[in-house]
């Protein structure tokens, strides 16, 4: 199963293993099993003296396996094989299983343990997915710190038959006691919030209580990495206010346009920035979503953010890098059929519609990428472009005319999901040269038409142009002073990623250069 380079680099992680515990599996007579009969075998021989392994598992899910710390009641199941990019979960479960401590703040992990009732999760994931990792590595330490949560992380590719009956088209998704939990990312607080309802509300105190920063930022992809990493760096007290660090940065597949580094994978940049802000004396506020700016001509001195949880935050200067999000289509059926067939997740979602018939809206870069990767999974893929030409690169185009399952219709105007109350079923579109409305029959509709920017909650507040961004001079200033902002919810002319991160360092020292001047 594992490769000999994989088995020396898993080895070294399991020397941090200090408590011994035990894999307990359910087999049956499928090729997954023999290959979780492999991969346990591997996993225990790399470390007897900690780690055994029994096959008389008798679980009705099988092949899974548990991990069972002695002298815990824990409950962790792996259905299906954790590989792909739930390894790493499985690697990170076996290490907070055999003692040693997840990477998580201290309050957080207290705030597990004392949970109190009873919590029977199930997410299915895909190997493919990578947006499930951070659910399925939550709730995996969840139930190793609580005895009273229990989790089965099921690979939806070995139980298809359980992905059919609950009619899961999107991952990853998530049950708590049998019924609908979540569905899509969702981090470790996130879900802790959702269960200790009290939570927000001890939260929001402790935000209000913070010291003043000299410089706030608010959101926390590169643009804010960079103007925070800035700032930090002159010496001047600085906050990040952000759902998550890294921003839509989580949600790319791959990266090969960021000057020296050929090429790396959304998650793991996100990783890097978070690591990099790290080595700095810099605040993070995670989980956090703004909902006012106050400035401060009206607060009489300091500049204010209100934050959804109530909670509020001041600061002598703001730089607002709230980053953007996935354009909807909006139109009928669209909500009522997200995560029953109507998905933005090529990647992730794109191995639960194998051998079926979808469509990618948008004929873009992000549009054809995606159409190509999904030829290669589903019986059938429909471009459909709004335009009479793609917009894509032309070696994308070339990629994507030499695919023999791949039809492009352009000039269309998609009008209407359809389905059958329950799921997709098809796809109304009005094609733009006659204006006669068309149907085609579909499982599957994955969007890929642009972004939206984060910049509901600053209308009224500051300038904004006609397509929400905020509008900000060569130095990153807004139209209130000592309020900067920079990246992908600014009127820039490109969203690139590279280009975020210099235009947050610029608007850090345009924070700096701000707060010395007054």
């Amino acid at each position: 199963m594992l490769d000999d380079q994989l088995k020396t680099q898993l080895a070294a992680y399991l020397e941090r293993v200090t408590q011994p515990f035990e894999l307990v599996a359910s087999l049956d007579e499928s090729e997954t099993a023999a290959q979780m009969r492999d991969l346990l075998t591997t996993i225990q021989t790399l470390r007897s003296d900690k780690i055994s392994l029994r096959l008389d598992g008798n679980d009705a899910r099988k092949p899974s396996f548990t991990l069972q710390r002695q002298g815990s009641n824990s409950s962790l199941r792996f259905a299906g094989l954790p590989l792909g990019h739930e390894f790493t979960s499985l690697v990170l479960a076996l290490l907070w299983t055999g003692g040693h401590p997840p990477k998580e703040e201290q309050d957080l992990l207290d705030q597990i343990a004392a949970i109190e009732g009873d919590f029977n999760f199930e997410v299915y994931m895909s190997l493919s997915c990578h947006n499930c990792p951070d659910v399925v590595q939550a709730l995996s330490l969840m139930a190793i710190l609580n005895p009273n949560i229990k989790t089965t992380v099921i690979e939806g590719g070995a139980f298809q038959k359980e992905v059919q009956e609950r009619e899961i088209m999107a991952v990853p998704m998530v049950y708590l006691n049998g019924q609908v939990f979540g569905a899509g990312r969702m981090l470790l607080g996130e879900i802790v919030a959702k269960l200790d309802t009290g939570a927000a509300a001890r939260e929001a105190a402790k935000l209000s209580a913070k010291e003043a920063f000299e410089v706030l930022i608010v959101g926390g992809g590169p643009a804010g990495a960079a103007a925070a990493i800035y700032t930090a760096r002159k010496g001047i007290r600085t906050g990040i206010a952000a759902e998550r660090i890294g921003g839509q940065v989580n949600d790319t597949l791959d990266i090969e346009n960021y000057i020296s580094v050929n090429k790396t994978e959304g998650p793991k940049f996100a990783a890097a920035l978070e690591s990099h802000i790290g080595d700095y004396d810099i605040d993070v506020m995670r989980l956090q979503r703004a909902a006012k700016l106050i400035p401060a001509a009206e607060t009489g001195g300091l500049i204010t953010v209100e934050l959804e949880n109530g909670g509020t935050l001041q600061a002598k200067s703001v730089v607002l890098s709230t980053g953007a999000r996935w354009r909807n289509m909006n139109v009928p059926g669209e909500d009522q059929y997200r995560t029953k067939g109507v998905a933005y997740c090529p990647s992730c979602d794109g191995p639960l519609f194998k051998g079926k018939r979808v469509a990618v809206i948008g004929g873009g870069n992000s549009g054809v990428e995606a159409a190509i990767d999904l030829a290669g999974v589903v019986e059938h893929v429909t471009v459909f472009e709004f335009m009479p030409e793609l917009k894509a690169d032309a070696v994308l185009q070339k990629k994507l005319a030499s695919l023999p399952n791949v039809t492009v219709i352009k000039n269309a105007q998609t009008t209407e999901v359809l389905g059958d109350g329950s799921k997709v079923t098809g796809l109304a579109y009005k094609d733009r040269t006659n204006d006669e409305v068309k149907q085609v029959t579909l499982e599957g509709i994955f969007v890929q038409i642009g972004l939206l920017p984060n910049t509901d909650w600053l209308k009224g507040t500051l300038e904004l142009n006609k397509m929400g961004e905020i509008v900000i001079d060569a130095k990153g200033q807004t139209s209130v002073p000592g309020v900067f902002a920079a990246g992908d919810c600014t009127n820039v002319p490109y969203k690139q990623i590279v280009i975020a991160a210099g235009a947050g360092a610029t608007a850090g020292l345009s924070a700096f250069d701000h707060l010395i001047r007054n």
